[in-house]
């Protein structure tokens, strides 16, 4: 059974039975009334609401072993859809998910995200009405909308504050700007955190402890412990790439401080260490084409970045002592992820990494985009807010 804890409230209201069932705890009637203690007749009676408002479907019948079989049941979803953005250094996509995860369409685009806020989310709105259009759904059909960003964010007040790869992006009303075209709630979030959430609902719901850490332009990490995103007390939690180094004070970081560990060992830094040594490499993708291909600088390039990015994760994992540890990313390498072991299991406890599963992003590309609508999903359908809506009756 996942990890993730019960939600706060009402332990007994349609909006709990609501969690229960879209987290897979309980399908039936039978099993919402040994959840709740609730009566067979309250169960019925929520139940029923939560139908009539489009929440819950029916979903067949349970195998029967004798006797009448139990009807099952699932999250509708008919109710609406969810828009997600996952906003990168060099790109951004956008897609239309349905309720269970399920990807109705999707834009991608090379865009970078120096260009300013208003560049790029007039591309992610007309990205959206496109999306819309092509998956056959109505705006005001959506739920929410979930946006990654690359840089830290504060999830309250749904921007980002001081971000070293964002110019012009400090403090911009992000949320604010989508809720005024779009009149839905807006979440937005660090991509490091959105992806370590979509990694965890997907492949690893039982883990009560994660950790990614992606390595691409920068270096980020997004913590899941209980089920819940950790972002720290303003958003700041998992900026490992601004961790700085003792013995590398001439490097300079994009931040504007030195020693940075992006600044010696983000794709980014590798990249221009190349290109300084006679081998131009303007782009992520090209600097993966040539570890891929066996440039020996390259491989040893990235190898050793991987053993620096493992002398930091040591201490990390002694810290928080979790069950996964992804690396994601641009730089998600063999070669890479190799230095990262190597080193991480040097220095760090033999008790702390005992249990350590150390892999690689399952999700790849979408895993922003997953976590992005695993955070609406839980936000909007959270048992409060269902209930207020149920209150306050159809609008």
């Amino acid at each position: 059974m996942p990890t993730r804890a019960r939600p706060a409230g009402s332990q007994s209201s349609a909006g709990h039975l609501l969690w229960l069932v879209r987290t897979g705890r309980a399908r039936t009637r039978a099993e919402l009334q040994g959840y709740t203690g609730l009566s067979r007749s309250t169960v019925t009676q929520r139940i029923d609401a939560l139908r009539a408002a489009g929440y819950l479907r029916a979903a067949g019948v349970e195998g029967s072993t004798g006797g009448r079989p139990a009807e099952l049941l699932e999250l509708d979803t008919g109710h609406g859809v969810v828009l997600v953005a996952d906003l990168g250094a060099n790109h951004a996509r956008a897609a239309v998910v349905d309720l269970n995860g399920r990807l109705l369409a999707e834009e991608h685009e090379p865009i970078k995200i120096g260009v300013g806020p208003e560049a790029v989310l007039a591309w992610v709105d007309a990205a959206f009405s496109r999306l819309l259009d092509t998956a056959g759904w109505q705006p005001v059909q959506v739920r929410g909308i979930g946006v990654g960003v690359p840089g830290p964010a504060d999830f309250e007040a749904g921007l980002v504050a001081q971000p070293p790869i964002m110019p012009g992006w400090d403090r911009y009303p992000i949320a604010e700007r989508l809720r005024d075209t779009w009149k839905r709630p807006v979440y937005v979030d660090n991509d490091a955190n959105l992806m370590a959430l979509g990694e965890q609902t997907t492949h690893y719901p039982d883990c009560p402890s994660l950790v990614l850490v992606k390595v691409a332009t920068g270096i980020g990490a997004g913590v899941v412990v209980d089920g819940h995103v950790y972002r720290g007390i303003d958003g700041g939690a998992g900026d490992i790439g601004h961790i700085r180094l003792h013995d590398h004070p001439q490097a300079r970081c994009q931040c504007g401080l030195y020693g940075c560990l992006a600044a010696v060992a983000s794709g980014l830094a590798i990249a221009q260490r190349l290109t300084a040594g006679g081998t131009p490499t303007s782009s992520g993708a090209q600097l993966v084409e040539r570890i891929r291909s066996g440039h020996a600088e390259a491989v040893h390039l990235a190898r050793t970045a991987g053993k620096l990015v493992g002398e930091v994760l040591a201490t990390v994992v002694c810290l928080l002592n979790p069950g996964v540890l992804i690396i994601a990313g641009d730089l998600a390498d063999l070669h890479f992820v190799a230095g990262v072991r190597e080193v991480l299991y040097q220095s760090a406890l033999p008790r702390a990494t005992r249990r350590l599963e150390v892999t690689t992003s399952r999700l790849g590309a979408r895993a922003a985009v997953t976590g992005a609508h695993a955070m609406v999903i839980e936000q909007v359908y959270a048992p409060e807010v269902v209930d207020a809506a149920l209150a306050a009756g159809p609008s």
